[in-house]
This record gives C-alpha cells, sequence and structure tokens, in this order.
C-alpha cells in the first residue's frame, strides 16, 4: 500500500513509521506544522508540533530512508481546534482539545489531503489497535494492549471510514518501554526524547489565562444552589463542572464540606456551586453520535468520559434514530440497575441516553462520550446534559 506517514517528532509517530516501511509499504512522512509561531520551540511549549519536533521528524525520516515533507494546516487548526475550544468555554461547555485535534486535523484534514494525492492509508503512533472482528468482518477499533497509553478514546470520533484507512502500528506493544527500546535498536535519535504533555496551544500551560486573553472577561456572580450570591468571578469561562478550588468563595460552606461548580449558565454569567452529591448522575444524554455499528436501546456497554478516566458499566436506553432501537434480548426486560432500579427502554430519537450502573461525578456539556463492548468502540458522542 501507499502509506502516508503522520510525524509529529516523537518516538511513537517514528516507530510507527517505520514498522510501516519494514512491512514493505511504500511510505511517505508527512510533518503537520500546527503553528505559525516560530519561536515555539520545545523550551517554550509544553505540547507538540513544534519547530524542534518538525526538525526531529526529518532526521527520523532520513533515518528510516522515506520522502519527508512538512504540510502547513496551522490555518485548519486554528479555525477547527482553537476557535472550536474557545467557543466550547464561552458557551459553559468542557471540550478536549485533542479529541478535536484527531477528529478534524490528525485524521479528517490529514486522509483527505492523502485521499487528493493518491494515498491508500494514513499511519499515526497512536496506541489502538485495529482489528477485522466487527460486524461481517470489518475493521474495528479496539484499545491498544498499553492501557496506560491507550488512545483508542481520542481516535473514536474519528468514525468507521478512517479506520478502514489507517493503520496504528503501535497498538500491540505492551509498554512505552518497548517503544523506545525499538526506536534506539532502529537508530532513531528520538528514543529518549520525552512525551508531550498539556494542551498544544497554551504554551505556558495557563489555561484559565489562555482563555482570558482570548474571551475577555465577563464578571458575573457565584451562587449556590439556592441562588444566594457567594461571591464573584472575571468568567464564566474560567469554570468547570466538577471544579473545586478558585472557586472565589471567602466563606466556607454552613457544613464546613468541600464545594464545586455545579453548573454554568453563560447567559446569566452565573456559576453555581454546591456540595459534591450534586454532581453525581445516573443518567447521561448525548447527540452528534458516531456509531462504529447499529446501537439497540437495552445493549449492554461501557462508558468514558475522559481520555484515562474509568469506563463504567452501563445500559443504553435511547439511542438515535439513525440506529435500530430494539427491545433487549427478545423482548425481555432491560438489565437491572446497580441500585435495582430497571432502566426503561426509551423509543428511538435524536440524541443517545444511557443509564450507569454507578453514578459518575464531574459530567460536563461538551465532553465526549464513548462506548465500548469490552475493549471495541462502539460509538462516540458528545455530552449534552445530565438527565
Amino acid at each position: 500500500m501507499k502509506v502516508l506517514a503522520a510525524m509529529s517528532g516523537g518516538v511513537d509517530s517514528a516507530v510507527a513509521a517505520a514498522r510501516a516501511a519494514e512491512a514493505g509499504h511504500e511510505v511517505v512522512g508527512v510533518h503537520m506544522a500546527l503553528s505559525k509561531s516560530r519561536d515555539q520551540t520545545r523550551t517554550g511549549s509544553r505540547g507538540c508540533c513544534t519547530v524542534e519536533d518538525a526538525s526531529d521528524a526529518r532526521r527520523a525520516a532520513e533515518r528510516i530512508g522515506i520522502p519527508y515533507y512538512v504540510w502547513d494546516l496551522s490555518d485548519d487548526f486554528h479555525d477547527l481546534v482553537v476557535e472550536d475550544f474557545l467557543a466550547e468555554y464561552a458557551a459553559g461547555r468542557t471540550p478536549n482539545p485533542c479529541v478535536r485535534c484527531n477528529e478534524r486535523i490528525k485524521f479528517a484534514s490529514l486522509l483527505e489531503r492523502a485521499t487528493l494525492l493518491g494515498f491508500d492509508a494514513v499511519c499515526t503512533g497512536h496506541y489502538a489497535s485495529i482489528r477485522a472482528d466487527g460486524p461481517g468482518g470489518a475493521p474495528s477499533l479496539h484499545r491498544s494492549r498499553n492501557m496506560e497509553k491507550d488512545q483508542s478514546y481520542v481516535l473514536a470520533v474519528m468514525g468507521p471510514e478512517a479506520v478502514r484507512r489507517s493503520l496504528f502500528p503501535l497498538g500491540e506493544y505492551a509498554t512505552k518501554a518497548e517503544v523506545r527500546a525499538e526506536a534506539r535498536a532502529r537508530g532513531l535519535g528520538v528514543s529518549t526524547k520525552p512525551d508531550s504533555y498539556d494542551i498544544c496551544f497554551v504554551a505556558d500551560g495557563d489555561t484559565r489565562g489562555f482563555l482570558e486573553r482570548n474571551l475577555g472577561e465577563a464578571p458575573g456572580e457565584v451562587v449556590d444552589a439556592d441562588g444566594t450570591v457567594l461571591g464573584t468571578h472575571r468568567g464564566t469561562h474560567g469554570f468547570t463542572i466538577g471544579q473545586r478550588r478558585g472557586l472565589g468563595v471567602e466563606r466556607p460552606a454552613p457544613d464546613g464540606a468541600p464545594r464545586y461548580v455545579v453548573d454554568i449558565d453563560p447567559a446569566s454569567r452565573q456559576v453555581v456551586i454546591g456540595a459534591a452529591e450534586l454532581l453525581s448522575t445516573y443518567e447521561l444524554v448525548a447527540g452528534d453520535v458516531i456509531s462504529f455499528e447499529p446501537l439497540t436501546a437495552g445493549r449492554r456497554v461501557s462508558a468514558q468520559i475522559r481520555a484515562h478516566g474509568e469506563a463504567i458499566p452501563a445500559t443504553l436506553v435511547g439511542v438515535p434514530s439513525t440506529s435500530a432501537a430494539v427491545p433487549p434480548a427478545e423482548g425481555g426486560p432491560a438489565p437491572a440497575r446497580a441500585d435495582g432500579a430497571t432502566p426503561a427502554v426509551e423509543p428511538a430519537g435524536t440524541a443517545l441516553r444511557i443509564r450507569l450502573d454507578t453514578p459518575l461525578r464531574g459530567v460536563a456539556p461538551g465532553q465526549t462520550l464513548v462506548l465500548y463492548d469490552e475493549d471495541r468502540v462502539l460509538a462516540a458522542a458528545t455530552l449534552e446534559r445530565r438527565a
């Protein structure tokens, strides 16, 4: 196959490109330049895709013996990831920019360009696996063997068509140490390079400061669940559901218990804080569903709302009309919840609705919900609210 290898400049993508070339594919390496700032270097950035990264990727491609190019995707990145990040926070939601980058840049934009240039597939250094065990033997997305580095959560939004045209050579590695050892054995200079972390376009790691600089100040009130004003703030974009610190409240709760952000209303500029129990929910509602196979109401799944969070057993109680909504198990009752209640199976609608076996805390609109069947990705969606 003719394969386009996305090379970030790190050890993972370098080893992935080397393995694709070793497998006999015709591989071309490409580095995606996502920032127009030429002084954004490793010393000034905590993320990825910096000037230094581009140089590291070029040296790795030379060592592997494949052609190498740099593509300027900075305009796409700014419009589709950075602006989305700002708009979501301004709307009181909590986005995951890495999910958006994987969806809109590292696969949508990259795959579109690869297709126009005649490539058969895209290869990346993500920790996930693709296996031909989906419905009808179709390729399906699975968790990586290395659960500490598993990236199936952030890849779930790529959808089934992109999965069919992707290669993830690192999915079967059990540890990052194995990847680094292979990089050393191949003579790749990035074998000891540290991992990137944090939001790549927030160079100093100060997300709140970044939001204030770009969205400005919009003062408002911090209130409790009864509407009593407890303090003020400089903008709702500085808060997220479940936040405990930096609430701007001097008086402790009457019972002395910690208080958390439980709701955000950008329209009234109010941030509502309350006790931890107000954060817990058994039901989630999500939209913008991307399914890897038809979903049926009553099906048992595992639900995850954070990149490295716990996957919680759950039951689908409502599915989008594009999926088949049928009663579970030959019309039998839906599985009972852990608290003894039996979730009702709802008719198909426009949203995805799930009932969790155990309550989940800190659920925020805008987060990505990913559903699994054991280690296989079933669907991804954007959380709209707690039910």
